[in-house]
């Protein structure tokens, strides 16, 4: 009687860990071929007029660059600024985002913004100016809360933390 109640709760566990399992499963599928929410492209927006407010008060100026969401990415790379043939663009790395939406708004828009502004101000004249004292400044001005040159994986697992 009791190892029939036992089987019986095993199987039960080991069900709803299947739907669990299944559903991830389609979240994660339908998150990578379709468009990315519309609740993440208002809190894109959202954290980018707040960098631009930032930019307008510490700068004087507000200078807009495209943010294009890509899933052509390799690795673990939140976002990237490119300056190619004077043309300024930010990418961020959709397949990160359905994990770390909340670091791509906290940190990623602000410093690749700071990228651009380097890009902008024409300070960016060797390979090391990309996250230097001057890009840090440029960062924490725009509203990063993050200005570090690397993700800071740490912080992200413990912001997920129930405490």
């Amino acid at each position: 009687m009791f190892q029939k109640k036992l089987e019986i709760g095993f199987i039960s566990i080991i069900l709803i860990a299947l739907l669990i399992l299944a559903n991830n499963l389609y979240n994660t599928y339908s998150f990578k071929n379709n468009d990315i929410p519309q609740s993440y492209k208002q809190l894109i927006s959202d954290k980018e007029q707040e960098v631009l407010q930032h930019m307008q008060q510490n700068f004087g100026f507000v200078f807009k660059v495209p943010l294009i969401i890509t899933d052509e990415f390799q690795g673990r790379l939140y976002g990237l600024t490119s300056y190619e043939n004077g043309e300024i663009k930010i990418y961020l790395n959709k397949k990160v985002m359905q994990e770390s939406m909340d670091y791509m708004i906290k940190s990623v828009i602000a410093h690749e913004y700071a990228h651009a502004l380097m890009f902008k101000l024409g300070h960016m004249h060797t390979k090391d100016d990309g996250h230097s004292k001057v890009w840090q400044e440029t960062c924490k001005k725009l509203g990063g809360d993050d200005c570090q040159q690397y993700v800071d994986q740490q912080e992200i697992i413990m912001s997920k933390m129930p405490f």
